[in-house]
Protein backbone atom coordinates (compact mmCIF):
# COMPACT_ATOMS: atom_id res chain seq x y z
CA UNK A 1 0.00 0.00 0.00
CA UNK A 2 2.61 2.29 0.99
CA UNK A 3 4.66 1.71 -2.86
CA UNK A 4 1.65 2.82 -5.21
CA UNK A 5 1.55 5.87 -2.83
CA UNK A 6 5.11 6.80 -2.93
CA UNK A 7 5.01 6.21 -6.66
CA UNK A 8 1.76 8.62 -6.68
CA UNK A 9 3.56 11.31 -4.85
CA UNK A 10 6.62 11.22 -7.06
CA UNK A 11 4.14 11.75 -9.89
CA UNK A 12 2.42 15.01 -8.34
CA UNK A 13 6.22 15.98 -7.39
CA UNK A 14 6.83 15.76 -11.67
CA UNK A 15 4.20 18.24 -12.16
CA UNK A 16 4.51 20.84 -9.20
CA UNK A 17 8.55 21.01 -10.64
CA UNK A 18 7.53 21.83 -14.00
CA UNK A 19 4.52 23.91 -12.85
CA UNK A 20 6.63 26.32 -10.04
CA UNK A 21 8.41 28.23 -12.83
CA UNK A 22 4.70 29.18 -14.44
CA UNK A 23 3.70 30.47 -10.77
CA UNK A 24 6.75 32.01 -9.93
CA UNK A 25 6.66 34.09 -13.22
CA UNK A 26 2.79 34.95 -13.07
CA UNK A 27 2.57 35.26 -9.22
CA UNK A 28 5.48 38.00 -9.28
CA UNK A 29 4.52 39.57 -12.38
CA UNK A 30 0.39 40.48 -11.53
CA UNK A 31 1.88 41.20 -7.80
CA UNK A 32 4.20 44.10 -9.36
CA UNK A 33 1.17 45.25 -11.28
CA UNK A 34 -1.74 45.34 -8.64
CA UNK A 35 0.98 46.55 -6.28
CA UNK A 36 1.39 49.93 -8.62
CA UNK A 37 -1.92 50.11 -9.89
CA UNK A 38 -4.15 49.98 -6.06
CA UNK A 39 -6.56 52.58 -5.57
CA UNK A 40 -9.24 52.41 -2.84
CA UNK A 41 -11.58 50.59 -5.40
CA UNK A 42 -9.22 47.92 -5.98
CA UNK A 43 -6.77 47.92 -8.56
CA UNK A 44 -7.45 50.13 -11.95
CA UNK A 45 -5.07 49.55 -14.78
CA UNK A 46 -6.86 52.72 -17.16
CA UNK A 47 -4.43 54.77 -16.76
CA UNK A 48 -1.25 52.40 -16.49
CA UNK A 49 -1.09 50.57 -19.65
CA UNK A 50 2.26 49.77 -19.10
CA UNK A 51 1.45 48.26 -15.98
CA UNK A 52 -1.70 46.58 -17.49
CA UNK A 53 0.70 44.84 -20.25
CA UNK A 54 2.81 43.64 -16.97
CA UNK A 55 -0.49 42.21 -15.95
CA UNK A 56 -1.85 40.63 -18.76
CA UNK A 57 1.96 38.86 -19.44
CA UNK A 58 1.42 37.21 -15.62
CA UNK A 59 -2.12 36.10 -16.00
CA UNK A 60 -1.33 34.23 -19.58
CA UNK A 61 1.86 32.38 -17.66
CA UNK A 62 -0.70 31.46 -14.50
CA UNK A 63 -2.97 30.40 -17.11
CA UNK A 64 -0.11 27.72 -18.31
CA UNK A 65 -0.17 27.06 -14.69
CA UNK A 66 -3.18 23.99 -14.31
CA UNK A 67 -2.33 22.33 -18.11
CA UNK A 68 1.44 22.12 -17.04
CA UNK A 69 0.94 20.46 -13.25
CA UNK A 70 -1.61 18.46 -15.12
CA UNK A 71 0.37 17.33 -18.14
CA UNK A 72 3.34 16.56 -16.17
CA UNK A 73 1.71 14.58 -13.55
CA UNK A 74 0.57 12.63 -16.83
CA UNK A 75 3.39 12.39 -18.25
CA UNK A 76 5.05 10.94 -15.13
CA UNK A 77 2.79 8.50 -14.96
CA UNK A 78 2.29 7.36 -18.46
CA UNK A 79 5.50 9.05 -20.74
CA UNK A 80 5.12 10.97 -23.72
CA UNK A 81 1.73 10.14 -24.27
CA UNK A 82 0.35 11.29 -21.23
CA UNK A 83 1.32 14.90 -22.27
CA UNK A 84 -1.80 15.33 -24.60
CA UNK A 85 -4.42 14.62 -22.44
CA UNK A 86 -2.59 15.98 -19.55
CA UNK A 87 -2.43 19.33 -21.01
CA UNK A 88 -5.84 19.31 -22.90
CA UNK A 89 -7.22 17.98 -18.91
CA UNK A 90 -5.06 20.95 -17.11
CA UNK A 91 -6.26 23.49 -19.62
CA UNK A 92 -10.17 22.46 -19.45
CA UNK A 93 -9.49 22.48 -15.80
CA UNK A 94 -8.98 25.87 -15.93
CA UNK A 95 -12.07 26.74 -18.22
CA UNK A 96 -14.58 24.90 -15.94
CA UNK A 97 -13.01 26.66 -12.72
CA UNK A 98 -12.30 23.17 -11.28
CA UNK A 99 -9.40 24.29 -9.77
CA UNK A 100 -5.78 22.76 -8.99
CA UNK A 101 -7.44 19.87 -7.49
CA UNK A 102 -8.91 19.66 -10.30
CA UNK A 103 -5.58 19.64 -12.48
CA UNK A 104 -4.26 17.32 -10.12
CA UNK A 105 -7.08 14.49 -10.45
CA UNK A 106 -7.34 14.88 -14.48
CA UNK A 107 -3.53 14.92 -14.51
CA UNK A 108 -3.67 11.50 -12.76
CA UNK A 109 -6.75 10.56 -14.10
CA UNK A 110 -4.87 10.75 -17.70
CA UNK A 111 -2.20 9.20 -16.78
CA UNK A 112 -3.92 5.72 -15.93
CA UNK A 113 -6.04 6.16 -18.74
CA UNK A 114 -3.20 6.16 -21.14
CA UNK A 115 -1.32 3.29 -19.50
CA UNK A 116 -4.42 1.19 -19.79
CA UNK A 117 -4.70 1.87 -23.41
CA UNK A 118 -0.61 1.29 -24.05
CA UNK A 119 -1.75 -2.31 -22.89
CA UNK A 120 -4.45 -2.91 -25.30
CA UNK A 121 -2.69 -5.38 -28.07
CA UNK A 122 -2.65 -4.56 -31.49
CA UNK A 123 -1.29 -5.28 -34.96
CA UNK A 124 2.23 -4.56 -35.72
CA UNK A 125 1.43 -2.54 -38.12
CA UNK A 126 -0.21 -0.07 -35.88
CA UNK A 127 1.93 -0.13 -33.24
CA UNK A 128 4.01 2.74 -34.69
CA UNK A 129 1.24 5.22 -34.93
CA UNK A 130 -0.51 4.29 -31.51
CA UNK A 131 1.70 6.71 -29.40
CA UNK A 132 1.61 9.68 -31.85
CA UNK A 133 -1.52 9.35 -33.08
CA UNK A 134 -4.09 6.96 -31.17
CA UNK A 135 -3.63 7.12 -27.80
CA UNK A 136 -3.74 10.66 -27.74
CA UNK A 137 -6.46 11.01 -30.02
CA UNK A 138 -8.63 8.76 -27.59
CA UNK A 139 -7.51 9.55 -24.58
CA UNK A 140 -7.88 13.69 -25.21
CA UNK A 141 -11.58 13.28 -26.41
CA UNK A 142 -12.31 11.01 -23.14
CA UNK A 143 -10.22 13.54 -20.63
CA UNK A 144 -12.27 16.50 -22.53
CA UNK A 145 -15.84 14.73 -22.41
CA UNK A 146 -15.09 13.48 -18.54
CA UNK A 147 -14.08 17.72 -17.84
CA UNK A 148 -16.97 19.43 -19.77
CA UNK A 149 -19.61 16.92 -19.42
CA UNK A 150 -18.93 15.20 -15.72
CA UNK A 151 -17.17 18.27 -13.99
CA UNK A 152 -18.24 21.25 -15.36
CA UNK A 153 -21.99 21.27 -14.58
CA UNK A 154 -21.71 20.07 -11.34
CA UNK A 155 -18.78 22.86 -10.48
CA UNK A 156 -21.18 25.47 -11.68
CA UNK A 157 -24.41 23.94 -9.55
CA UNK A 158 -22.04 23.67 -6.22
CA UNK A 159 -20.97 27.53 -6.95
CA UNK A 160 -24.17 28.78 -7.15
CA UNK A 161 -25.62 26.75 -4.02
CA UNK A 162 -22.57 27.71 -2.24
CA UNK A 163 -23.30 31.46 -2.66
CA UNK A 164 -26.85 31.26 -1.63
CA UNK A 165 -26.07 29.39 1.56
CA UNK A 166 -23.75 32.23 2.19
CA UNK A 167 -25.80 34.73 1.59
CA UNK A 168 -28.32 33.50 4.08
CA UNK A 169 -25.69 32.80 6.49
CA UNK A 170 -24.73 36.35 6.45
CA UNK A 171 -27.45 37.69 8.45
CA UNK A 172 -26.34 35.09 11.30
CA UNK A 173 -23.38 34.29 13.39
CA UNK A 174 -20.35 36.03 12.59
CA UNK A 175 -17.68 34.02 13.44
CA UNK A 176 -18.93 30.72 12.04
CA UNK A 177 -19.22 32.61 8.70
CA UNK A 178 -16.11 34.05 9.27
CA UNK A 179 -14.51 30.55 9.63
CA UNK A 180 -16.58 28.96 6.98
CA UNK A 181 -14.92 32.13 4.59
CA UNK A 182 -11.67 31.61 5.73
CA UNK A 183 -11.76 27.94 5.03
CA UNK A 184 -13.45 28.19 1.44
CA UNK A 185 -10.30 30.83 0.50
CA UNK A 186 -7.95 28.44 1.42
CA UNK A 187 -9.51 25.00 0.32
CA UNK A 188 -8.62 25.29 -3.43
CA UNK A 189 -6.73 28.33 -3.57
CA UNK A 190 -7.85 30.40 -6.46
CA UNK A 191 -10.02 27.64 -7.24
CA UNK A 192 -13.81 27.03 -7.69
CA UNK A 193 -14.58 27.18 -3.73
CA UNK A 194 -12.10 30.52 -3.36
CA UNK A 195 -13.96 32.31 -5.88
CA UNK A 196 -16.92 31.52 -4.34
CA UNK A 197 -16.26 32.92 -1.18
CA UNK A 198 -14.24 36.10 -2.97
CA UNK A 199 -16.90 37.00 -4.83
CA UNK A 200 -19.14 36.90 -2.13
CA UNK A 201 -17.10 39.76 -0.08
CA UNK A 202 -16.61 41.63 -2.70
CA UNK A 203 -20.65 41.74 -3.90
CA UNK A 204 -20.50 43.06 0.16
CA UNK A 205 -18.86 45.76 -0.22
CA UNK A 206 -21.73 47.11 -2.96
CA UNK A 207 -23.87 46.47 -0.17
CA UNK A 208 -21.98 48.76 2.30
CA UNK A 209 -21.30 44.90 4.02
CA UNK A 210 -17.17 45.44 4.08
CA UNK A 211 -16.54 43.12 7.13
CA UNK A 212 -16.94 40.11 4.88
CA UNK A 213 -14.29 41.59 2.27
CA UNK A 214 -12.00 41.98 5.57
CA UNK A 215 -12.30 38.69 6.73
CA UNK A 216 -11.91 37.71 3.07
CA UNK A 217 -8.87 39.63 2.88
CA UNK A 218 -7.10 38.29 5.76
CA UNK A 219 -7.51 34.75 4.78
CA UNK A 220 -6.68 35.56 1.55
CA UNK A 221 -2.81 35.89 1.93
CA UNK A 222 -2.51 33.65 4.94
CA UNK A 223 -1.49 30.17 2.93
CA UNK A 224 1.69 31.54 0.70
CA UNK A 225 2.44 33.37 3.60
CA UNK A 226 2.55 30.51 5.94
CA UNK A 227 4.20 28.32 3.93
CA UNK A 228 6.43 30.87 2.74
CA UNK A 229 7.27 31.25 6.61
CA UNK A 230 7.56 27.14 7.69
CA UNK A 231 9.98 27.01 4.64
CA UNK A 232 12.16 29.77 6.34
CA UNK A 233 11.84 28.33 9.79
CA UNK A 234 12.96 24.84 9.09
CA UNK A 235 14.66 24.52 6.01
CA UNK A 236 15.72 20.80 6.50
CA UNK A 237 12.09 19.78 6.01
CA UNK A 238 12.12 21.22 2.85
CA UNK A 239 13.60 20.66 -0.60
CA UNK A 240 15.70 22.96 -2.02
CA UNK A 241 12.87 23.95 -5.01
CA UNK A 242 10.61 23.99 -2.16
CA UNK A 243 12.59 26.67 -0.37
CA UNK A 244 12.79 28.79 -4.05
CA UNK A 245 9.16 28.73 -3.91
CA UNK A 246 9.16 29.38 -0.44
CA UNK A 247 10.34 32.96 -0.85
CA UNK A 248 8.25 33.35 -3.98
CA UNK A 249 5.21 32.20 -1.79
CA UNK A 250 6.17 35.07 0.24
CA UNK A 251 6.11 38.14 -2.34
CA UNK A 252 2.82 36.56 -4.21
CA UNK A 253 1.03 36.61 -0.12
CA UNK A 254 2.02 40.01 0.64
CA UNK A 255 -0.28 40.74 -2.53
CA UNK A 256 -3.13 38.58 -1.67
CA UNK A 257 -2.52 35.88 -4.62
CA UNK A 258 -3.54 32.76 -2.71
CA UNK A 259 -2.19 30.29 -5.48
CA UNK A 260 1.18 31.04 -4.09
CA UNK A 261 0.30 28.32 -1.75
CA UNK A 262 -0.12 25.65 -5.12
CA UNK A 263 3.46 23.97 -5.37
CA UNK A 264 3.03 22.99 -1.80
CA UNK A 265 -0.48 21.73 -1.70
CA UNK A 266 0.16 19.95 -4.90
CA UNK A 267 2.83 18.18 -3.77
CA UNK A 268 1.74 17.44 -0.01
CA UNK A 269 -1.80 18.36 0.08
CA UNK A 270 -2.78 15.60 3.44
CA UNK A 271 -0.81 17.93 5.19
CA UNK A 272 -0.63 21.34 3.40
CA UNK A 273 -4.50 21.60 2.99
CA UNK A 274 -5.70 21.29 6.19
CA UNK A 275 -2.29 23.81 7.54
CA UNK A 276 -3.43 26.63 5.00
CA UNK A 277 -7.60 25.88 5.84
CA UNK A 278 -6.50 26.26 9.78
CA UNK A 279 -4.32 29.43 9.25
CA UNK A 280 -6.97 31.04 6.74
CA UNK A 281 -10.30 30.71 8.82
CA UNK A 282 -8.50 31.86 12.20
CA UNK A 283 -7.38 35.23 10.37
CA UNK A 284 -10.95 35.64 9.28
CA UNK A 285 -12.26 34.92 12.23
CA UNK A 286 -9.79 38.04 13.90
CA UNK A 287 -10.68 40.11 11.18
CA UNK A 288 -13.94 39.95 12.04
CA UNK A 289 -14.44 39.31 15.39
CA UNK A 290 -11.79 42.98 15.21
CA UNK A 291 -14.43 44.30 12.73
CA UNK A 292 -12.24 44.76 10.10
CA UNK A 293 -13.46 46.39 6.22
CA UNK A 294 -11.72 46.14 3.19
CA UNK A 295 -13.15 49.19 0.78
CA UNK A 296 -11.05 46.94 -2.05
CA UNK A 297 -12.43 43.94 -3.95
CA UNK A 298 -8.69 42.23 -2.92
CA UNK A 299 -6.62 40.94 -0.11
CA UNK A 300 -3.49 41.13 1.76
CA UNK A 301 -1.28 43.72 2.85
CA UNK A 302 -1.18 45.62 -0.01
CA UNK A 303 -5.03 46.52 0.42
CA UNK A 304 -3.81 47.98 3.83
CA UNK A 305 -4.79 51.72 3.16
CA UNK A 306 -8.28 51.25 1.79
CA UNK A 307 -8.80 49.08 5.44
CA UNK A 308 -10.67 49.79 8.36
CA UNK A 309 -8.78 49.04 11.92
CA UNK A 310 -5.77 48.21 10.30
CA UNK A 311 -4.00 47.14 13.25
CA UNK A 312 -6.38 43.84 14.09
CA UNK A 313 -5.81 43.44 10.25
CA UNK A 314 -2.10 42.97 10.58
CA UNK A 315 -2.80 40.97 13.96
CA UNK A 316 -5.50 38.86 11.69
CA UNK A 317 -2.73 38.31 8.91
CA UNK A 318 0.55 37.30 11.24
CA UNK A 319 -1.66 35.10 13.77
CA UNK A 320 -3.31 33.01 10.23
CA UNK A 321 0.59 32.46 8.89
CA UNK A 322 1.85 31.48 12.20
CA UNK A 323 -0.94 29.27 12.72
CA UNK A 324 -0.79 27.76 8.93
CA UNK A 325 3.59 27.35 9.17
CA UNK A 326 3.17 26.06 12.51
CA UNK A 327 0.52 23.39 11.82
CA UNK A 328 2.13 22.51 8.15
CA UNK A 329 6.03 22.12 10.14
CA UNK A 330 4.44 20.34 13.02
CA UNK A 331 2.65 17.99 10.59
CA UNK A 332 5.85 17.82 8.54
CA UNK A 333 8.01 16.27 11.50
CA UNK A 334 5.01 13.84 11.99
CA UNK A 335 5.58 12.62 9.05
CA UNK A 336 8.91 12.56 8.63
CA UNK A 337 9.49 10.41 12.41
CA UNK A 338 6.93 8.33 11.29
CA UNK A 339 8.52 7.61 7.59
CA UNK A 340 12.02 6.70 9.66
CA UNK A 341 10.12 4.57 12.02
CA UNK A 342 9.13 2.38 9.36
CA UNK A 343 12.10 2.34 7.66
CA UNK A 344 14.20 0.95 10.63
CA UNK A 345 14.05 -2.68 11.06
Amino acid sequence: MLEPLQKLRQHLLTGVSYAIPFIACGGILIAVSIAFAMTPAGPDFSNSPRLKLVFDVGTASFALMFPVLAGYIAYSIAGKPGLVPGFLGGYLAGQVRAGFIGAILVGILAGYVVELLKKIPVSKYLRPIMPILVIPIISGAFIGVVMIKVLGGPIAMFMDRANRALQSMSTGNDVLLAMLLGAMIAVDMGGPVNKTAFFFGAAMISEGNYRIMGACAAAICTPPLGMGLATLLRKSLWSVEEQEAGLAALAMGLIGITEGAIPFAAADPIRVIPSVVLGSAVAAVVAMIGSVGDHAPHGGPVVLPVVDHRGVYVVAIVAGTVVTATAAILLKLKSSTKNTEEVQP
